[in-house]
């Protein structure tokens, strides 16, 4: 057993040797973007916070992409046009994720990153999807907004009608809303979650099943005092029943009665079968996760193995 003076030089030995096999090898931990969610941006002080955590917990390097004006364009920029930008950034902008990276989602920020997946056209490959609070599956109402101007504003463009063309124009949120009583409504209405799920009968397109279907893996965070996406469990792609506000469907159940799955639109059942959808279910609000939590659940998706196996090394050194 060696003893406690000679642990650190074998510590240094293993960096040494991570360093050259990331170098001639390139299985160094890929890069991973972060997308923010609805009424915050990367300057902010909790997604900075959350961004430099990851990169210091991994080693990854983490990048926030911000789209337009932050908050304001995550409320009123359409959610189309908010993924062709993540799409512009991404593939021109950051070369240094032209290898392949991992998307970390906040929310809304799912919305976009699930976008940029199915629908940048020649952008690099993504291998980890991260999801915390992501509204997979819709939403039954918009987010709880306050009582500021802002959001008179919010209240008063969804009692205009939430699936009319103005609203679709101009309410992020309306893309990804979903009423179980009006599906005919939402199918012909709604501009981005359709699309994004493929829930057209006419207008599917393949190409997006088999860009999310090659993801590594899905990672499904669901927070259990959710109170922000109605139902919370849209974080799991579970959802309320076509036509029926009674129950809510959690994700196992939604998806045996749901073609999205059973029909395969997006890959979904493909990830699924093969061991690549993680189901997770943590205590507190909406995106408040703990440290432990991050550390158990989304670190090791940022990490690649022979990262995995030199955080094993160095840990009993964290703190010190």
């Amino acid at each position: 057993m060696a003893s406690s003076k000679s642990v650190p030089k074998l510590f240094i030995f293993f960096i040494i040797i991570f360093t050259l096999t990331c170098t001639l090898t390139t299985t160094c931990s890929l890069p991973f973007v972060v997308f923010h969610g609805i009424a915050d941006k990367c300057s902010a002080t909790g997604v900075k916070r959350f961004t430099k955590l990851l990169t210091n917990w991994t080693g990854s390097q983490g990048y926030c992409v911000e789209i337009g004006d932050g908050v304001w364009d995550s409320w009123f920029m359409p959610l189309l046009e908010q993924t062709t930008i993540a799409c512009e950034k991404v593939v021109k902008k950051i070369s240094e994720l032209s290898e392949g990276y991992n998307i970390v989602g906040l929310s809304q920020g799912n919305m976009v990153g699930r976008g940029v997946v199915e629908f940048c056209e020649g952008g690099p490959p993504v291998k980890n999807f991260i999801s915390l609070a992501g509204p997979h599956a819709g939403i039954a109402s918009v987010p709880f907004c306050g009582s500021g101007w802002l959001c008179i504003l919010v209240d008063y463009l969804i009692k205009l009608a939430v699936y009319s063309t103005y609203v679709q124009k101009h309410l992020a949120p309306a893309s990804y809303i979903k009423i179980p009583t009006d599906i005919k409504g939402y199918l012909e209405g709604c501009r981005f979650l359709p699309k994004l799920n493929n829930e057209r009968v006419n207008h599917r397109n393949s190409t997006y099943k088999e860009r999310f279907s090659s993801l590594q893996n899905l990672v499904l965070i669901m927070f259990e005092q959710d109170a922000v996406l109605v139902p919370k469990e849209t974080s799991l792609f579970g959802y309320y029943p076509d036509g029926s506000w009674s129950t809510v469907l959690p994700a196992q159940e939604y998806f045996v009665q749901t073609k999205l799955y059973t029909e395969d639109w997006i890959g979904l059942k493909t990830l699924d079968e093969a061991g690549k959808v993680k189901f997770i279910n943590v205590s507190g609000g909406h995106l408040h996760i703990s440290p432990s939590d991050i550390e158990k659940y989304i670190v090791p998706y940022l990490l690649d193995e022979a990262s995995i196996q030199l955080a094993k090394i160095a840990k009993p050194y964290h703190g010190e």
